[in-house]
């Protein structure tokens, strides 16, 4: 066989459904894993979020109410959309950034895997910590704050959350396209904790002040943490279609960013 044929045949096999949707598992798989043993990751993520939802929703204001709903079940709102910002940002960015910084991703565009898989490994895995984050706000809301709401609104939180990480996975790779492997984890804390602070995620949207308000109608977290307290009975008197064009609309910049990013990366690298 010649080698013209050869090469041809090892083509049609990579491109077969199969053998693609194999290579994205096996991508996403090893992604999760090496994200779960890098304790700072880990650690920072899912400690973060329920730390501070036990100490602020279930010892210091666990009998208290912000309106008609209990701070405990108004907190898994506010803090899961915390949780999922942390875990979408620092899964992409800062991992894409040091992969940038390292090499890594010019071995992967010389291999013969779809160029796709690596970006969809670290959004999938961004979700997964999503996930995790928020189920254990459940049980830690279920079990020591009394939270109590039907099957279904447990089940469409999540989904609305878990949804929810998919603006903040395409901010990360928009960051880690520009950022340097050093300047990522302080560029990536310098939008999310104050993006988190001006959208009521910390101090309830209706204590904030006029204008830090007004701020907080142009930021993806305050859109996201309104349709989950939405879910839970708390939210504002603004359409659900209007904070999901928001959050799309914010998606689209964001890959729109990251695709020249990818670009520049490629002509630098092959002219």
């Amino acid at each position: 066989m010649s080698t013209a044929t050869m090469t041809l045949s090892n083509a049609r096999i990579e491109r077969s459904p199969r053998h693609t949707a194999t290579i994205y598992l096996k991508e996403t798989k090893y992604e999760f894993l090496k994200n779960l043993r890098l304790r700072m990751y880990t650690a920072s993520v899912l400690s973060f979020p329920i730390m501070f939802y036990i100490l602020f929703g279930l010892v210091l204001n666990s009998n208290q109410q912000i309106g008609a709903t209990r701070v405990p079940t108004y907190l898994i709102a506010t803090y899961g959309t915390f949780g999922v910002m942390g875990a979408s940002l620092f899964g992409t960015a800062a991992g894409l950034a040091s992969d940038r910084g390292l090499g890594w991703l010019q071995v992967k565009r010389a291999s013969p895997m779809p160029p796709f898989a690596y970006f969809t490994a670290k959004v999938i895995t961004s979700m997964t910590f999503s996930a995790i984050i928020i189920l254990a706000l459940f049980a830690l809301g279920i079990l020591m704050g009394g939270v109590r709401m039907p099957v279904t609104s447990f089940a469409r939180l999540l989904g609305t959350l878990v949804a929810g990480s998919l603006p903040f996975s395409a901010m990360g790779l928009a960051v880690g396209y520009f950022a340097g492997p050093n300047s990522a984890p302080p560029t990536i804390n310098l939008i999310y904790l104050p993006m988190s602070c001006c959208s009521g995620l910390w101090v309830p949207f209706m204590f904030l002040p006029k204008v830090v308000k007004q701020i907080a109608l142009a930021l993806p977290p305050y859109h996201l943490s309104q349709l989950a307290l939405g879910v839970v009975g708390a939210g504002s008197n603004e359409s659900n279609a209007t904070h999901w064009e928001v959050l799309i609309a914010f998606t689209l910049i964001c890959l729109g960013i990251a695709r020249i990013g990818f670009q520049r990366d490629q002509e630098k690298m092959y002219g």
